[in-house]
Order: C-alpha cells, then sequence, then structure tokens
C-alpha cells in the first residue's frame, strides 16, 4: 500500500542523550541510535520501501518528562521542538510533520508551548510519555491531576490529540518485575503502565469535561480493547464512578485512536476493530524501535478488506489531521501532501 501516514515515528537530537531510557545505552541499540539521529537517509530510505509517504515525528521516550526541574523542561521542550520544525521538517516539509514535546511539569507552560507548536510551527498535536518527574526521579504526577485542566482546556481549544505514549513504571514501584527485567519495557510494563494512566484519564471524567478531545494509543491500546469490558463489568458492579455521563467502554470507542505501531499481529488488530472500529485505527511502526519494513510487510497484507486497510493506512489520519485527502494528496513523487 502506497502513501500510508505513520504517527509513532521517533527521533533524537544530538547531545539530548540525557532523556533517552537507560535501556538504549545497551550495545544491542546502537543501530537504533544512529537511526534516531537520522533524518536525512536512513530513515526517508525506510519510509520509501514501507510505503510511508509522511511520518509524523516525536521526541523519544521518556523524553521531557524525564526531566526533573520544571524550567529546565521548558527550555528542553522548546529546543526538540525548534529543532523538529527548523532542522528537519522545513527540509523535508513534504515527508515529515510533528508533535510537539510539552513540558507537564509546568501544566500552564506546557499548554502555551502546545499553541505555540501548533500556531506557529504547524505541529499535529502533542506527544506525552506518560507521567512527568517532578523536582526528584521518586515524585511524579500522571495527566488526569486537578493540575492539569489547564493543558487538556488548551488540549481542546486547539482541538489537535494527544498521543499517551509509554515509559516505564517508577522504579519503586518495579517490585514485581524484580528478578525479571525481560518484562521490562516495551515487552510488558510499558502497556501495563500506558493503559492505567488511560483509564486515569478516563475515570477522572476528563471526556465528560472536554467531550471533543482525542488521545492516542500505540501497541493496538496497550492491551485496553482486550480487558476494557472486564474492567467497565466490575467498576459499575461495585458502584463506583456513577457520576461519569457515559459507560467506559464508549469513551475508549469515542475519545480515543489506537495505532498499530509494534503490534503486528492480525488477530489482534482485528480484535481492536471489533472493539473500536475501523475508523478510529492508524497504522504505524514504532520506527526506529521497529522496522518499519517488517510493520508494512504485515499490514500490506493482512487480512482486512481494502477499505479498512485504506482507512487505517492513510484515511483515518488524513482526517483527524487535517491533511488533504487521500484523493488530493499525492504529488508526482508519490509523497502525500499535507497542510
Amino acid at each position: 500500500m502506497k502513501n500510508k501516514i505513520a504517527l509513532e515515528e521517533h527521533f533524537s537530537i544530538e547531545g539530548m542523550e540525557k532523556y533517552t531510557s537507560d535501556v538504549m545505552n545497551a550495545p544491542t541499540f546502537a543501530d537504533v541510535m544512529r537511526r534516531l539521529v537520522d533524518t536525512e537517509s536512513l530513515r526517508i530510505e525506510a519510509m520509501d520501501k514501507a510505503g510511508i509517504a509522511l511520518s509524523i515525528l516525536s521526541f523519544y521516550s521518556p523524553g521531557i518528562q524525564a526531566e526533573t526541574d520544571p524550567d529546565v523542561a521548558v527550555a528542553a521542550a522548546k529546543k526538540a521542538n525548534d529543532f523538529l520544525s527548523e532542522k528537519v521538517i522545513a527540509r523535508h516539509a513534504d515527508r515529515y510533520a510533528g508533535f510537539a514535546a510539552v513540558p507537564m511539569q509546568n501544566p500552564e507552560a506546557a499548554a502555551n508551548e502546545l499553541e505555540r507548536c501548533v500556531k506557529q510551527l504547524g505541529f499535529k498535536g502533542a506527544l506525552i510519555n506518560g507521567y512527568s518527574n517532578i523536582h526528584n526521579e521518586n515524585t511524579i504526577e500522571y495527566t488526569d491531576e486537578p493540575k492539569f485542566e489547564v493543558f487538556w482546556a488548551k488540549v481542546a481549544e486547539l482541538n489537535v490529540p494527544v498521543y499517551l505514549h509509554p515509559r516505564d513504571p517508577l522504579a519503586s514501584q518495579q517490585r514485581i518485575y524484580e528478578g525479571h527485567p525481560e518484562l521490562l519495557s516495551a515487552a510488558w510494563a510499558y502497556g501495563v503502565e500506558t493503559s492505567t494512566h488511560a483509564l486515569r484519564l478516563i475515570t477522572s471524567g476528563l471526556f465528560d469535561r472536554h467531550p471533543g478531545v482525542n488521545v492516542i494509543l500505540g501497541h493496538l491500546g496497550e492491551t485496553l480493547p482486550f480487558g476494557i469490558w472486564r474492567v467497565e463489568h466490575i467498576i459499575k458492579r461495585r458502584g463506583m464512578c456513577q457520576d461519569l455521563k457515559k459507560n467506559i467502554m464508549s469513551y475508549l470507542a469515542d475519545n480515543f485512536f489506537i495505532t498499530t505501531s509494534g503490534v503486528f499481529r492480525t488477530q489482534t488488530l482485528l480484535n481492536t476493530m471489533l472493539e473500536v472500529s475501523s475508523d478510529r485505527i492508524l497504522f504505524s511502526t514504532d520506527y526506529p524501535y521497529e522496522s518499519a519494513e517488517e510493520a508494512a510487510t504485515w499490514f500490506d497484507s493482512c487480512s482486512i478488506s481494502e477499505h479498512d486497510r485504506a482507512k487505517i493506512g492513510r484515511e483515518n489520519a488524513a482526517k483527524l489531521f487535517n491533511l488533504k485527502t487521500a484523493a488530493e494528496s499525492v504529488n508526482t513523487n508519490g509523497s502525500l501532501i499535507h497542510n
């Protein structure tokens, strides 16, 4: 399939390595680190092989959320966003767009930075790497907490989505993984951490206060499509969250988009389509942590209809991000035109 749009695609900046996960320092990740900082050759070559016309890039995990000093976080977010705009998108405007890095350590500053990135830099929304550290590595805040209302109000005003991206649970909360490091990060812990964060957003009433807000989850929903029925069932049976205006399952279907990043499994995709519909699913690869070619090879031949393939691969993203329609959007070189 040509002219796909991908939106969990990460980049890094030389000199800002302090904001990457410790696991990335392992020798096995040397090629990933090389590809994170490359936006001129390796990445575009991988996109071309995978039939990806446009990648929406985001600063890598845990990114700005790992900064403990709020003032430094504000400056680092601006540096990352300006670099993405001036050094990457400006050079390849037909291939790249951007998600803003936002300093959630200062919610008002995060709201202001998101507005600057959307209105001045043309970014398509924000990506938040889970919880944010505040003042020290053992103190964190989740985005459902009341202090973040100013940020979510700005998201609603700007009408752009927020990608909720994983990071490992706080070190002091990893007892269950002790002795089993293989279960940390992307293997398991990322999904548990992120799906719980997403449920916090739902049960906090965020989507009642701001019914038009859209949150994006990667990895085919971080297991939520498979567990959401039981979550709702048990909460209702216990008589909890009765002040919510809708059923919990409805918020997942109405206020979340789900990407295929890092999960190239047809059975999983079909279940997710049944739970939230193909209108709420978006193609992504999780490059360079995953192979764009592997993602595309699977997606281009998986057992879904061509109508759904077109929606998930391109059309849903074009609508969500206010890109030109598929029929209008192809340049002579095969790349997607975007506003």
